[in-house]
């Protein structure tokens, strides 16, 4: 598969993305497991999700499985870690069951990156994106 450029950075990406929003509520841990074993093995390098997930249907008690369980893959796989490209995301104000529905500032950056990179089980990420900016609302609408 033929990697690009990501903007101006030094990464490069595969053309097409893992989304992991559905690991850990209509994805198994199992599941979930494999999709990551065979997008890489199809040259799929690159992992996206959020400290929120998982979503569909979202709810605060499973609020941050979905690294979790990318963690748990990571740890089985140390030796892969380098072969992929991971993002998360902070999320914006509003939600409560991340950090309470703080909005986006200096100290929740270091709080949800510092969650993110423990309950992934990795001491880097290689894109790290504001899942939405600080407005009154997390719904998109």
């Amino acid at each position: 598969m033929k990697l690009k450029k990501l903007g101006n950075s030094d990464l490069f990406v595969s053309p097409y993305c893992l989304g992991t929003m559905t690991f850990g509520e209509a994805t198994s841990e199992k599941d979930s497991h494999l999709q990551i074993d065979e997008s890489l093995s199809s040259g799929v390098n690159f992992i996206d999700t959020a400290e929120m997930y998982p979503t569909c249907p979202l709810k605060p008690e499973t609020t941050g499985n979905t690294e979790k369980i990318i963690g748990n893959w990571i740890e089985k796989n140390q030796s892969k870690r380098s072969e992929f490209i991971l993002a998360t995301k902070i999320s914006g104000i509003g939600y409560k069951a991340v950090r309470n529905g703080e909005g986006i500032n200096t100290k929740s950056i270091r709080i949800a990156l510092e969650g993110s990179l423990k309950k992934l089980k990795t001491d880097y990420i290689d894109l790290y994106q504001l899942h939405w900016p600080n407005r009154g609302s997390y719904h998109f609408r």
